[in-house]
């Protein structure tokens, strides 16, 4: 169950990062609020999985969905580029996950 709260709240994360960008230095309302909102949520959930998962497991694992996920949202929903080195990094994040999650498991 630590699991799919961890991975729950880097989806958050990925959410509230948006929103962040959207609300342009938390000059427009609705999105700063969201951002709050969303962080305050994944926050929580890491919390609750940081109960049973190592620390560094679960931080890693979510700043790395964190980090994917809006490098992701980056380029499909706001035309950020995609470069061979960019797409390096975010298959190395991948990678170390993959990792973690492997050794956390033995």
């Amino acid at each position: 169950m630590a699991w799919i709260f961890l991975l729950l709240a880097g989806l958050f994360e990925i959410v509230w990062a948006f929103l962040m960008k959207a609300s342009e230095g938390f000059t427009k309302p609705w999105p700063t609020i969201g951002t709050i909102g969303f962080m305050i949520v994944s926050f929580g959930l890491l919390s609750i999985a940081m109960k049973t998962l190592p620390l560094g497991t679960a931080y890693v694992i979510w700043t790395g969905i964190g980090a994917v996920g809006a490098f992701l949202v980056g380029i499909a929903v706001l035309g950020e580029p995609v470069t061979p080195m960019r797409v390096i990094g975010a298959v190395l994040i991948v990678s170390g996950l993959v990792v973690l999650k492997l050794a956390s498991s033995q």
